[in-house]
């Protein structure tokens, strides 16, 4: 299945996970659209200053993976900066959160994976 970018679903999102601004996720390709157990995949772009707040995942796990700008994220207790080419990976319970702190958007490749 082939989507070009103006046929992706845009989901705008305020203050997600407590965070702050506005959260800006293509969906690639729908939940329903995939056979695997995935309910997210998505490139996310949050603009200069805009975050995700601290969240966990039970039972799934969650791959970020840099595609462009700068920020911190908080991956349970640690914080560390992102840029592009860094990957993340949150599960099995952990938590995490991402704010750009750069000038530019940061953007990233979203995937959340299910255990079962």
């Amino acid at each position: 299945m082939l989507r070009h970018p103006d046929e992706m679903e845009i989901e705008l999102a305020e203050k997600l996970r407590g965070g702050n601004g506005i959260v800006n996720n293509r969906h690639l390709f729908k939940k329903e659209e995939l056979l695997a157990k995935a309910r997210l995949v998505a490139v996310t772009t949050l603009p200069s200053g805009a975050s995700i707040g601290f969240h966990r995942h039970e039972k799934e796990e969650e791959i970020y993976y840099i595609i462009s700008g700068k920020g911190q994220v908080v991956d349970e207790d640690q914080t560390k900066e992102v840029y592009p080419g860094c990957a993340m990976l949150t599960g099995n319970g952990r938590g995490h959160s991402i704010i750009n702190t750069g000038d530019e958007p940061l953007v990233f490749l979203a995937v959340i994976l299910l255990f079962s």
